[in-house]
C-alpha cells in the first residue's frame, strides 16, 4: 500500500535547506566532522579529562571570564560559520544552477545553509546557560552579559562579511544591466573542476530536486527553471562569487599569520576556545580547497601533499625544531650512544657525584642539628603530573601542611621529584621559600601564590599554535647571542614567567649554591627521551649515580642504564646556562600541546613530558634512597616520602561486556590507555623495595590526594586552564578526611619524640 504524501511534507523534503543537508551527508561528511569535534568537547564526550569543553563554556580573556572573552568566542565562531558557508558554496553551488538566476546568490545560499550552524548554536547557548547556572552559580544578569558578548561578536563579523559580499559578489541582474556578454572560454568554475557540465546540470531533471528556497527575510519562494539561461553566463557568475570567497579566506589566513607576530602582546591572546574555532576554520578552508581544486582526485592529492610535507620538513631548513633555551647549539653535537653513556657513569665519576651530594646532605643535617634535631627525619617530596591541576594542588597542599606544621615540612625536605604540573607548582613554591630565606618580604605560604600558579597558560599556547606554529614558526629571538624560534614552547615559558612574577626566570646554575648549602631542597627534573624512553635527569649538580642501579656501576652487564645525566652528557654545550623555565617546560612537554625539545646530539634526540616514564617521581626517589641508603641509616631516623597526587590510587575497573565485534577488536589495546596504572604497579614495587632497604620502622609513605568533594560542582581537569569552579574544587579537597589523616600522620612523623604512624 502506498501512503499518500502530504503537500507540506513534500515541500519540506524538496526545500533548499533540506537538500543542502542531504548533500552534506552524501558528499561532504568530512566537513560535518569538523562541526562534531567542538560539539563533542562542549558535551563532555571528548577531552573531558583535559577540560576542553570548559574552554567554550567558561572562556578567559586577560585572566577573567567577561563580556569580551565571549565576544571573541562569538567572533571566531561566526568566522567558522562563514568559512563553512564559503567552502560549501565553492563545492556545491554548481549543483544548484537556479542560484545564479537570483539576486545575491551567495547570501541566499548562506540563509538556506542554516541547519547545521543553527543547531550547533542552539546546543552551544543552552550548554553555556546550564553551565553558568549550575556549575558557576552566576546570577542571571551575568549569564545574559556573556551571551550578549557572544552574539555581539557574531554580529560584528557577519555584518562585515555581509557588507563585503554586498559590494563584491555579482548576480545575473548585474550582467543584464551592464549588457555583459560571457566569454566563450568560460567553461568551468575554475581550472580543476572541468567535470562541472552546467549545460547538463541546469536541466531540471539533472540538478538537485529543489522546489522552494528561503529569502533573506526568511520567506519561502518557488524555484524557477534556468534551462533558458546561457550556461556560460551562469558559470561566470559562480566563478566570480568563488573568487571573492577565496579572497576572503586568504585575507583571513594572512591576518591570522600577522597576529602570530604579536604573540607576546597580552590583549591579543584570545581565549583558547576561540583558537579552536579558528583552527576549525583553517581545516575547513584547507580541506575545501583541496576538494575544490582536485575534485575526484582530492584523496590522492591530500595523501600526496602529506607525503611531500613529511619529505620537505625532514630538512633542517624547513623544519622548525624547538630548542632548549640557553644551550649552545653552535658547538659540534655530542655523540649519543650506549657506550658513551657507560663513560658518563664510570665508577670514578659516580663516586665523585655521590661525595658531592653527601656534602649537601651533611649541610642539611647541620641545619637540622642547629635546630636541636640530632637524627632528623628526611623528607622526600614526590609530586604527580597533571597540568595546572597538579601545579595548584601541589602548591596549596605543601603550603597548608607546612603552615600547620610551623615550617617543619620544608625544613625537613631534601629532595623533590615528579612530573609536569606538580613540579611547576613545587618549583614556584621552592623559589618563594628561597626568597623568604634570603630576607625578601615574602610569605611563601600565602594562598594567593597558589592562585597565581593556577592562572591560565592554555590561551597563549592555543593561540600561538593556530596563528604561528601551523605556518611554521618564523619569528625569532636572541638569547645571549643565540637565535631561537618563537613558538608555543616559547610563549608557554613567557606566560608562566608572567604568572609567577618572573621569579623563575633563572639559569640552572643559579640554584647550585642554595641547594649545596641546603637552603632549599634539591630538585630533579626528569623529562623522557623520546628516542629510547630513558629519563634525562636535570640538576645543577652531578647526578651520574641516578643513571643506573648501584650494581650497574660496578657490573655494567648486570642491569641496563635507564637514565642520563643532562649536565655530563651536554658538558660542552653550556648546560649550566639552561634557562630554568625551559627545564620546567622540558619536564612538562605533553605531546602536541607543547613541542618536543631537540638536543644537540648525534643522532639527534628529543625530550618530552616526564610523566611518560615517572609521572609520580617515585622511580627517582627510590633510586636516590637506594644510592644513599647507608648515609640515611647512619645519620637520620628514617625517610618520610610525601606524595602529592591528583588521581585516585585505586580506580574503578572498566567492564568489557556489551561491546560489539568492532570495539572488541581493540580490547587488547586498552592496556595502552592504562599508562598511569601501569606506572603505579611498577612504582609500588619500588616503594616495596625501599621498605625492604630501610625497614618498615624507618620508612613511611604519606599521600595527599586530590579528588572532588561531594559538594564540588565540577572536577578539576588535566589542563593548562582552570575555571573558577575547578579551583574551588581543588581548595575544598584539602579538607577531605583522608587528607586530614595524612596531615596528622605527617605531624607525628616529624615529631622526633614519636614513632611512625600510618594514616588509617
Amino acid at each position: 500500500m502506498k501512503w499518500p504524501t502530504l503537500p507540506w511534507i513534500q515541500a519540506l523534503a524538496y526545500s533548499f535547506p533540506i537538500q543542502l543537508l542531504l548533500l552534506h551527508l552524501r558528499s561532504h561528511l568530512l566537513f560535518l566532522v569538523v562541526w562534531a569535534a567542538p560539539a563533542l568537547m562542549i558535551a563532555g564526550l571528548a577531552g573531558r579529562k583535559l577540560g576542553l569543553g570548559l574552554l567554550f563554556l567558561d572562556p578567559e580573556y586577560l585572566g577573567k571570564v567577561s563580556f569580551w572573552s565571549f565576544f571573541f568566542i562569538g567572533f571566531t565562531f561566526a568566522g567558522f560559520v562563514m568559512t563553512w558557508n564559503l567552502t560549501s558554496y565553492l563545492l556545491s553551488a554548481h549543483q544548484f544552477p537556479f542560484l545564479a538566476s537570483l539576486a545575491k546568490p551567495f547570501t541566499k545560499f548562506c540563509v538556506n545553509n542554516f541547519i547545521v550552524p543553527v543547531a550547533f548554536l542552539g546546543f552551544y547557548l543552552s550548554s553555556i546557560i546550564r553551565f553558568q547556572d549550575v556549575y558557576e552559580g552566576l546570577p542571571v544578569h551575568a549569564t545574559l552579559l556573556h551571551i550578549t558578548g557572544l552574539l555581539a561578536g557574531m554580529l560584528v563579523l557577519l555584518v562585515f562579511n555581509g557588507v563585503y559580499f554586498h559590494f563584491t559578489n555579482t548576480d545575473i541582474f548585474a550582467f543584464v544591466r551592464k549588457g555583459l556578454v560571457p566569454a566563450d572560454w568560460v567553461k568551468s568554475v575554475v581550472p580543476g573542476r572541468r567535470d562541472a557540465n552546467l549545460d547538463y546540470i541546469k536541466q531540471d531533471e539533472n540538478c538537485m530536486p529543489v522546489r522552494i528556497y528561503l529569502t533573506e527575510t526568511l520567506l519561502y519562494r518557488p524555484v524557477r527553471s534556468v534551462e533558458h539561461y546561457d550556461a556560460s553566463m551562469l558559470m561566470r557568475i559562480f566563478r566570480q562569487n568563488h573568487l571573492n570567497a577565496l579572497l576572503i579566506q586568504l585575507l583571513s589566513m594572512f591576518m591570522l599569520i600577522g597576529l602570530g607576530s604579536f604573540i607576546e602582546v597580552p590583549w591579543l591572546r584570545i581565549p583558547a576556545g576561540a583558537s579552536i574555532f579558528i583552527l576549525a576554520s583553517l581545516l575547513t578552508a584547507l580541506l575545501g580547497a583541496i576538494v575544490y581544486w582536485f575534485s575526484q582526485w582530492w584523496v590522492t592529492a591530500l595523501i600526496a601533499g602529506l607525503l611531500l610535507l613529511e619529505f620537505l620538513t625532514g630538512f633542517d631548513t624547513l623544519r622548525a625544531k624547538n630548542k632548549a633555551y640557553g644551550l649552545d647549539y653552535r658547538q659540534r653535537p655530542v655523540l649519543y650512544a650506549y657506550h658513551e653513556l657507560e663513560k658518563l657513569c664510570h665508577p670514578d665519576t659516580v663516586a665523585l657525584d655521590i661525595a658531592q651530594t653527601i656534602l649537601i646532605l651533611e649541610n642539611w643535617r647541620a641545619k637540622m642539628r642547629r635546630r636541636g634535631l640530632i637524627r632528623p627525619k628526611m623528607v622526600v617530596v614526590c609530586v604527580s603530573g597533571g597540568g595546572l591541576r597538579s601545579a595548584a594542588w601541589t602548591m596549596y597542599s605543601i603550603q597548608r601542611a607546612d603552615s600547620l606544621l610551623n615550617g617543619r615540612l620544608m625544613d625537613h625536605a631534601t629532595l623533590v621529584t615528579g612530573a609536569s604540573g606538580g613540579m611547576i607548582g613545587m618549583a614556584y613554591l621552592r623559589e618563594l621559600y628561597l626568597q623568604s630565606r634570603w630576607g625578601a618580604p615574602i610569605d611563601y605560604r600565602d594562598s594567593r601564590y597558589a592562585h597565581r600558579i593556577s592562572r591560565d597558560l592554555l590561551n597563549a599556547v592555543a593561540f600561538t599554535t593556530v596563528s604561528n606554529d601551523f605556518f611554521l614558526p618564523w619569528n625569532a629571538f636572541k638569547l645571549e647571542g643565540q637565535r631561537y624560534l618563537k613558538d608555543r614552547g616559547y610563549i608557554f615559558e613567557h606566560q608562566l614567567n608572567e604568572n609567577s612574577g618572573r621569579l623563575l626566570d633563572k639559569k640552572l646554575y643559579e640554584y647550585r649554591i642554595p641547594e649545596q648549602q641546603a637552603v632549599i631542597p634539591m630538585m630533579y627534573l626528569t623529562p623522557t627521551i623520546v628516542n629510547d624512553g630513558r629519563r634525562m635527569v636535570i640538576s645543577p649538580h652531578g647526578v651520574s649515580f641516578m643513571m643506573t642501579s648501584p650494581i650497574g656501576v660496578h657490573q655494567p652487564d648486570a642491569v641496563e642504564i635507564d637514565a642520563v645525566d643532562f649536565r655530563r652528557l651536554l658538558c660542552r654545550h653550556r648546560p649550566d646556562e639552561l634557562r630554568f623555565l625551559t627545564a620546567l617546560r622540558m619536564n612538562a612537554s605533553y605531546p602536541y600541546v607543547l613541542p618536543t625539545i631537540h638536543l644537540p646530539t648525534t643522532p639527534g634526540i628529543e625530550v618530552m613530558d616526564a610523566g611518560f616514564r615517572d609521572n609520580y617521581g617515585l622511580l627517582s626517589a627510590a633510586r636516590f634512597i637506594q644510592v644513599f641508603q647507608k648515609w640515611i641509616q647512619e645519620h637520620t631516623s628514617g625517610v618520610v616520602l610525601v606524595q602529592i597526587n591528583t588521581s585516585e590510587k585505586i580506580e574503578t575497573i572498566s567492564p568489557s561486556e556489551q561491546k560489539g565485534v568492532i570495539s572488541s577488536l581493540f580490547n587488547p589495546l586498552d592496556v595502552a590507555s592504562q599508562l598511569l596504572s601501569l606506572q603505579e604497579f611498577e612504582q609500588d614495587a619500588s616503594i616495596g623495595f625501599v621498605f625492604d632497604l630501610l625497614g618498615t620502622d624507618r620508612f613511611q609513605v604519606i599521600r595527599f590526594l586530590y579528588r572532588p568533594t561531594q559538594h564540588a560542582k565540577v572536577p578539576a581537569a588535566i589542563s593548562f586552564h582552570l575555571t573558577r569552579a575547578e579551583k574551588q574544587s581543588l581548595w575544598e579537597a584539602w579538607d577531605l578526611p583522608e587528607n586530614q589523616r595524612a596531615l596528622q600522620a605527617l605531624a607525628n612523623a616529624l615529631d622526633e619524640k614519636k614513632p611512625f604512624e600510618i594514616p588509617q
